[in-house]
């Protein structure tokens, strides 16, 4: 089982990574923990060249870095984000080339894990948006998982064993993964974001039978529309009314292979005026049309 660092510990690791590691995608150039006490020097001086930096002038690295602080508070800047404050809770996400300096407070230091990492599937999220310049600050809080991965981390560079650097690379994946999904429902989670996007994903599963106008829909919810279009989206990847649609053709498939109703009648049970309109919805949907759908999923019962 992977330990947890105390408050006067210190580990750095620094990986040999060859060709074959690279041609995974993901590679792990270092990881670490270090304990800044109250009034110490930071960084500490045990770092190779292309790593130290002072903190006044900053630096410029070659490859992404996680940098999960969990103890204490300090600042950030980037050539992204303005000069702010940080502390206990926060990952701060690190690109390669881009500028930056941080460093904790002198009167409190801090506690910080960090691993640093380069590859096409890092590039990948990156150019998919997962991973932005201009939220490079992220509010996670303290979470015991994550600080438990950048632990395993530690332990899998110092045994150094045959494939370590995939292990690495996926333990760099689900730190990403956890990272993501914990700072997103914490957004959502403020201001009873996801209460109301719940309670319009059961008002649209309560009003299959008919059809929703996402005006009014965001109106007896008592927000704008232009705020519940942009949150509803951003919380289930879908804008209100595709959503909506995705839900009655999951409905139109699970009675067209559970119940004898004919295609028309479940047209109408749907809300739809059209038949024709409501097959060529279907197909665009599944690729087939409401009969060859029925007829393949009861040839699999």
């Amino acid at each position: 089982m992977a330990k947890l660092y105390n408050d006067t510990g210190m580990e750095l690791k620094y990986l040999i990574v060859n060709d074959k590691d690279r041609s995974f995608g993901l590679s792990i150039n270092t990881v670490g923990y270090q304990s800044i006490r109250p009034n110490s020097p930071y960084p500490v001086r045990n770092h190779p060249t292309g790593y130290f930096f002072n903190a006044q002038k900053g630096r410029v690295l070659r490859e992404y870095q996680l940098l999960y602080i969990t103890k204490g508070q300090g600042s950030f800047a980037s050539d992204d984000t303005p000069d702010r404050q940080v502390g206990k809770g926060h990952l701060i996400v690190l690109f390669p080339g881009q500028w930056h300096t941080y460093k904790p407070d002198t009167a409190t230091g801090w506690n910080e894990y960090y691993i640093g990492f380069e590859g096409t599937m890092a590039d990948q999220l990156v150019r998919n948006s997962f991973l932005t310049k201009d939220n490079q600050v992220l509010d996670i809080g303290l979470n015991e998982e994550l600080a438990m991965l950048f632990s395993r981390a530690l332990e899998v560079a110092e045994e150094d064993k045959t494939a370590s650097q995939q292990y690495l690379a996926g333990i760099v994946l689900h730190m990403i993964g956890l990272v993501l999904s914990v700072s997103r429902n914490n957004v959502f989670e403020k201001d009873n974001v996801s209460e109301k996007m719940e309670q319009a994903k059961i008002i649209m599963n309560e009003n299959l039978c008919r059809e929703i106008d996402p005006e009014q829909l965001a109106a007896r919810l008592n927000l704008s529309y232009s705020w519940f279009r942009k949150a509803f989206k951003d919380y289930t990847g879908y804008a209100p009314a595709k959503y909506f649609q995705e839900l009655k053709m999951r409905k139109a498939k699970q009675l067209l292979v559970g119940s004898t109703h004919s295609v028309k009648e479940i047209c109408f049970m749907l809300g739809y005026t059209s038949t024709e309109h409501f097959s060529n919805l279907f197909k665009k949907h599944a690729g087939i049309t409401p009969l060859k759908y029925r007829a393949f999923g009861r040839d699999l019962k």
